[in-house]
């Protein structure tokens, strides 16, 4: 077992794996090169981070100093962050989705002096913005043929290919051995270990300084809570790592444990490495169980007949058996015989296209709706739910393996306080911790406040921003609603995020949006209400359903105009907004909606690299769409 104690850092981890866990020459990553599966041991792993870490230290590299990223998950990103840790670098991370302004604000505010960048085409949008970056002394790609990319370029930062920096790290590994060493030792839990820039839905994006205690104390009580991970696990990684969520729940869990790490190749490629790898844990987004979710009904109903029958049949023999065992009781024979055909018929076909193994796969980034949650624990897939902010190292709660409340984001992790204070009062409507927790305890709902040792140093050169949201007691302000349900903490919407109508009504988009979001037809929604007298909304269609149902080809999506005004696509949707509006309070309902031909994007500034809608953004874009909208309903 590794032991994980007040005063483990970063970089001790995978060393205390070596020590306690597994031999050196134990695979711990693995990764697609060309065709086949390449396992790489933790004697590489340690071997080549300190090649790195030679390397920056021979280049004047000291504690402290900010050393980036920008480069999709893979081994590379590893090499790299073990090797800066190590030495008391610090690891900023920068998505590759931002935009080139977005990426010289973050360099610039952050100074970061090395940067290793994973493709071409980021390689490109570096060079355009370098010599505006004063601290940058080096520009790392991970690819070959960089030459071409800066042919005529005078750059003030110097260029090694990271193949090649790896290679003079290694000669210079006898110069700087008891230095790496002695530096280690010289990292304090409080030390910073990672800068990451929030999103930014709203105003400029600010470094999130988490120390080496917020990430390894908030990996241990997640393992407390999850007892169930172990050394002999293999996750399959394809959330960016560039995240906190996958940095934490998947990266620093394995290094902690001694579980294997798998790269996925892309989101594309995804089903394909699932079925390769045969991964028993994941971490994942909603949106990813929505579609797997609204794939497998329509594979299991399409056609009707029999095959439909005995797919519904066993969705229905599932829940009674989830409930059961769920309630506490034992299935019985005769509901035990049934799902095991079930299983046989229908459950083991789904699974085996994740690769047959799952132990379990770990939601979080947004709210899972509650009936997605409730198919997967139907199918004998157990889904767990996190909640967290960057702020917060993420997890704040998480669900027990053993214990599930859907719609909930779990129980407070051990060490730390939630409250609910409202809103308006500022009163305490609770505080509960791990030792608290009730499973029969309910509260009213307010705004979610935490303090202990998940919550951040601070916001980097940003002494107001982190005391507006970190009060005089030390609690920080989510800016997110919620309560506790059964025990368990739910989150209701962000504050920001409310919607308030004309008659004074509040409206919280996201359950709204979620209740839509069930229609196999949407692919996303867009709430819109705020000081009106009803609600309505920008809809975006699933592209695959909308292409079935009407017979359509790419050139219909590529289309200059960005609305569909088809009245045929309108009507189809319609069907479907009325069906769930039944689910929804009166002024919660829609009373129309504009149909966008091409999805919310990264690229166009309308969301979040973590997929959050930027409201104020796409509201001022389409305003006159939508003042149409409502005109067009008064007329």
């Amino acid at each position: 077992m590794n032991p994980i104690t007040e005063t483990s850092t970063i970089p001790m981890l995978l060393r205390d794996v070596v020590s306690y866990v597994h031999n050196e020459n134990h695979t711990f990553l693995v990764h697609k090169v060309k065709d086949q599966w390449v396992e790489v041991s933790y004697k590489d792993v340690l071997h080549t981070a300190d090649a790195v870490s030679s390397y920056f230290l021979e280049m004047g590299i000291q504690k402290g100093d900010r050393l980036g990223l920008i480069i999709e998950n893979s081994v590379d990103w590893v090499y790299y962050d073990q090797g800066i840790q190590q030495i008391g670098g610090v690891n900023v991370s920068i998505y590759p989705t931002l935009s080139e302004q977005e990426i010289e604000y973050i360099l610039k505010d952050s100074g970061v002096k090395t940067l290793l960048t994973g493709s071409p085409f980021l390689f490109k949008k570096i060079i355009k913005i370098a010599n505006n970056c004063p601290d940058l002394q080096r520009i790392i790609p991970v690819f070959n043929d960089y030459e071409k990319s800066i042919s005529g370029i005078e750059l003030n930062a110097g260029v090694i290919k990271f193949s090649d920096l790896i290679k003079e790290g290694e000669r210079c590994i006898p110069t700087y051995k008891n230095d790496i060493e002695r530096l280690r030792s010289a990292i304090f839990p409080s030390d910073i270990a990672s800068l990451i820039y929030t999103s930014g839905t709203t105003g400029t994006p600010k470094g999130v300084m988490l120390t080496h205690s917020n990430f390894v104390q908030n990996v241990k009580v997640c393992l407390d809570q999850i007892p169930v991970i172990d050394e002999t696990d293999t996750f399959l990684s394809f959330l960016p790592l560039s995240h906190v969520f996958e940095r934490t729940a998947t990266y620093h869990v394995c290094c902690a444990v001694g579980s294997k790490i798998a790269f996925a190749q892309s989101l594309e490629l995804l089903a394909k490495n699932m079925a390769e790898v045969r991964p028993t844990v994941m971490s994942c987004v909603p949106r990813l169980l929505e579609r797997i979710h609204d794939k497998a009904m329509k594979t299991g109903t399409s056609g009707g007949g029999t095959k439909a029958k005995i797919f519904l049949w066993a969705i229905a023999i599932g829940q009674k058996y989830r409930e059961v065992k769920e309630a506490g009781n034992s299935p019985g024979i005769f509901l035990s015989l049934q799902q095991s055909l079930a299983e046989k018929l229908v459950f083991g076909k789904i699974k085996e296209k994740t690769g047959g193994r799952l132990k379990f796969m770990i939601s979080g980034g947004a709210a899972l709706p509650k009936n997605v949650g409730e198919f997967f624990g139907n199918l004998g897939i157990k889904i767990l739910e996190g909640f967290g902010l960057t702020e917060t190292s993420p997890v704040m709660s998480v669900t027990e393996y053993h214990r599930q409340v859907y719609g909930t984001v779990g129980r407070v992790i051990p060490g730390i306080e939630i409250a609910i204070q409202d809103v308006e009062t500022k009163e305490m409507i609770s505080i509960q911790t791990h030792e608290t927790f009730d499973e029969s305890f309910e509260c009213t709902e307010g705004e979610v406040i935490v303090r202990g040792h998940c919550v951040m140093k601070g916001y980097w050169k940003k002494p107001q921003e982190t005391a507006d949201v970190i009060d005089k007691d030390g609690w920080f302000h989510t800016g997110d609603v919620g309560r506790f349900y059964k025990g368990n903490l739910q989150i209701t919407d962000r504050i920001k995020n409310m919607l308030v109508n004309a008659y004074g009504k509040n409206i919280y988009p996201t359950p709204v949006e979620n209740t839509y979001l069930k229609s196999p037809k949407i692919e996303q929604i867009f709430l819109i209400g705020d000081k009106r007298e009803y609600v309505t909304a920008i809809i975006t269609p699933s592209k695959e359903t909308l292409q079935e149902a009407f017979n359509l080809n790419e050139e219909f999506f590529n289309e200059s105009g960005q609305f569909i005004e088809d009245q045929k696509i309108i009507d189809w949707l319609e069907e479907d907004v009325k069906k769930y509006s039944t689910e929804l309070a009166k002024f919660e309902r829609l009373k129309s909606f504009i149909v966008k031909r091409n999805p919310f994007s990264i690229e166009a500034g309308e969301i979040t690299p973590t997929m959050k809608a930027k409201r104020k953004v796409i509201e001022k874009k389409y305003a006159e769409k939508i003042d149409d909208m409502y005109l067009q309903e008064t007329e």
